[in-house]
């Protein structure tokens, strides 16, 4: 199984997806109500929880799955998904949300 192929896989591209998408909730939050702290959590900080939380479980299920059969494939693939929810949680520790 080559990487394109593995990269088809829902348990590999979702992750990915719910990255980009919590991504997308903070670059939305910071375009309407600016960096600032608020005194309660809102909608956007749920969905946001929501989504790496949610991701956590189709990363282990994909690692279990995959890694057995084609580490080779598999490896590339998973650092994707963590590079990418690095990339979603860096915002919120930056800013110290």
């Amino acid at each position: 199984m080559n990487l394109v192929t593995m990269l088809k896989k829902p348990s590999a591209f979702v992750p990915v997806a719910m990255s980009l998408a919590a991504i997308a909730i903070i670059v939305m939050h910071i375009a309407f109500f600016g960096t600032a702290r608020e005194a309660d959590e809102g909608t956007s900080a749920h969905l946001w929880q929501l989504l790496m939380a949610g991701q956590m479980p189709i990363i282990l299920f994909f690692a279990a799955t995959s890694l057995p059969r084609s580490p080779r494939q598999a490896l590339p693939v998973l650092a994707l998904q963590f590079g990418a929810a690095f990339a979603a949680a860096f915002p919120v520790f930056y800013f110290n949300w």
